[in-house]
């Protein structure tokens, strides 16, 4: 099975795209279905193939075409609506760690902290959460015991399908753990709500949902590295239950950091290794030999035509005196930097800070500028020996979501904040990760330091909004960046802004929904 992701057969795109939301059917693209029907594609277990890529895909590329055409979400471009590319923008553009130059509708909002319910990347984010969880579901729905056992699925092909079942169910529980991060309380939709108005269900009632919902994948998920690349196992059910845990006290008030060494002690001794270069982690060729990424979203330039995922981080930041050849493409699109606060972050040796400088002033005075603010250089389109990818608009880097670096820095602050485990061990962990960086070693660490050691390990891997709620200096005063509550220097905000707003199109339509508070 080659999860470098398949397009879909006509018949599996009619019905993929002719699933409903609820609250949310008219905001969701619909097609026409003809003869296509759920029963007849579910009977053959060689479509199965394609219908679980399909979920895959959701969160890959935008649309049903190549460069996202045919888009899933109304109303915005296939590329923009990239489920990847959205959560750069929410996770990343809100934070220290990125701003972009670009004027496109209310996109600049987001460095700024100013967005609104009205807001349409905001909305494209919420809407393509749920068009996840609808593909997810229509997979569950139609590959219970009862189901797989009248379409006559029996066998090697019974197995498979029961673990395909339990992909299904991470994935549809890794959109749920989006939603609870990023929105609170949310309508909620199952396999068994078709047709119903959503209930909205409280934060800490999703936080169980999704506890539950990884538990349950995790018993009929494969064994640690033992899966076909780019599908999940046991290690990323528990990569993303350590997350959780990890900001249980954000989402449910509970403390849960004993569970997060647990889990993350059970990736670790799953067998995974730092790979030695952290620059080759963000290369063309990632997926060669990588024993470090656990899940990762896959690309390869010629399947996956996207404008958004590793395409748009490797264009959107070149430009001025950057040579697009130098990173594997074609062109750059002038948006990414980064602020100060965030250069500022690296030891001069280290090796995941690589700014590029050349005509480029570390104060930025004008966002909309790309010569402000330094250039931060993390993916390419290029090969760790050198040779540009296979396409030089589309790139082929795979993007990591979970990995090694992660789980030992979690591992770490969880010792801190009291979860039992060992502090020389989490010592260990970090300095195997400074040692690899070029950064000088240390004897100690203390919170405020496994903060900014996460920002210098995993910028610009879609969590540093997420660590910056967990530790109160998202919103406060207590940590200031450029523009940061649209003031130059930077200034606290709303501490309403740790949520983003229910679309005004899904309150107006569902009488079931409130929206969150300071909106």
């Amino acid at each position: 099975m080659n999860f470098r992701i398949k397009k879909l057969s006509a018949a599996a795109i009619a019905l993929s795209a002719a699933l409903s939301l609820g609250s949310c059917t008219d905001d969701l693209r619909q097609e026409p279905v003809t003869d296509v029907t759920a029963a007849s594609l579910y009977k053959d277990f060689s479509k199965y193939p394609n219908l679980l890529a399909k979920l895959y895909g959701g969160l890959a590329v935008g649309g049903q075409q190549g460069g996202d055409g045919a888009g899933d979400i109304a109303d915005i471009d296939g590329g923009f609506s990239n489920y990847a590319r959205l959560l750069f923008i929410m996770q990343e553009i809100t934070t220290d760690e990125a701003v972009i130059g670009w004027n496109d509708g209310t996109l600049h909002e987001f460095h700024k902290m100013i967005w609104t319910p009205a807001n349409e990347f905001n909305n494209a984010m919420y809407y393509r959460i749920y068009t996840e969880i609808a593909f997810c579901n229509e997979f569950l729905r139609n590959t219970t015991d009862e189901k797989l056992s009248s379409n006559g699925i029996s066998g090697a092909d019974l197995e498979e399908a029961k673990t395909m079942r339990a992909e299904a169910r991470f994935l549809r529980a890794q959109s749920y753990y989006h939603l609870l991060d990023m929105y609170g309380n949310v309508p909620f939709v199952d396999e068994t709500t078709l047709g119903t108005v959503p209930k909205q269900m409280p934060r800490a009632e999703l936080f169980t949902f999704v506890e539950n919902e990884l538990k349950l994948a995790e018993a009929d998920l494969k064994a640690p590295r033992t899966q076909a690349y780019g599908r999940v196992d046991k290690a990323a059910a528990w990569a993303l239950l350590a997350r959780l845990y990890l900001n249980a006290k954000v989402y449910n008030g509970q403390e849960r950091y004993a569970e997060v060494i647990e889990y993350c002690t059970r990736i670790i001794q799953s067998g995974y290794t730092l790979k030695p270069n952290y620059s080759d982690l963000f290369l063309a060729d990632n997926h060669i030999g990588n024993p470090e990424n656990i899940f990762s979203l896959v690309y390869d330039g010629q399947r996956t035509q996207t404008n958004g995922g590793t395409t748009f981080l490797v264009h959107a930041a070149i430009g001025g005196k950057m040579d697009p050849k130098e990173f594997g493409v074609n062109g750059g699109w002038g948006g990414l930097r980064t602020t100060k606060a965030f250069v500022n972050r690296f030891d001069k040796n280290d090796k995941r800070g690589r700014f590029f400088t050349d005509g480029q002033s570390l104060e930025i005075e004008d966002l909309g500028n790309f010569n402000d603010g330094y250039a931060f250089i993390k993916y390419k389109n290029v090969k760790s020996n050198g040779q540009p990818g296979i396409h030089d608009n589309w790139v082929e880097t795979d993007l990591p979501l979970y990995r090694l670096g992660d789980v030992y820095l979690m591992y770490a602050e969880a010792v801190l904040r009291g979860g039992g485990g060992n502090m020389s061990t989490a010592l260990q962990y970090v300095n195997a990760l400074r040692k690899r960086a070029g950064a000088p070693e240390v004897s100690s660490i203390s919170l405020d330091f496994i903060l900014d050691e996460r920002s210098r390990e995993l910028s610009w891997e879609l969590t540093r909004r997420t660590d910056l709620i967990r530790f109160g200096k998202f919103t406060s005063g207590a940590y200031l960046w450029p523009w940061k509550g649209n003031a130059k220097e930077g200034t606290a905000v709303g501490n309403h802004r740790t949520l983003f707003p229910i679309p005004n199109n899904d309150i107006a339509v569902n009488p079931n929904l409130v929206q969150n508070p300071g909106y």
